[in-house]
């Protein structure tokens, strides 16, 4: 279960874009994430599956 998880920082490198952008991205539900405990994490599986269906649309 190695980086199943990932934290915002995480997931702003793994997009390439600023973490500012990735926190406001999450925070209107553009980007498929949940909190806990006030910090934003993702599913890898979630974002995969995002960036697939932003190919297609």
């Amino acid at each position: 279960m190695t980086d199943q998880i990932l934290t915002l920082r995480e997931v702003a490198a793994y997009l390439k874009l600023a973490e500012k952008t990735a926190y406001r991205l999450a925070s209107e539900g553009k980007l498929p994430g949940f909190k806990v405990g006030g910090s934003w994490r993702f599913k890898r599986e979630d974002l995969e599956k995002w960036i697939e269906d932003q190919k297609e649309g």
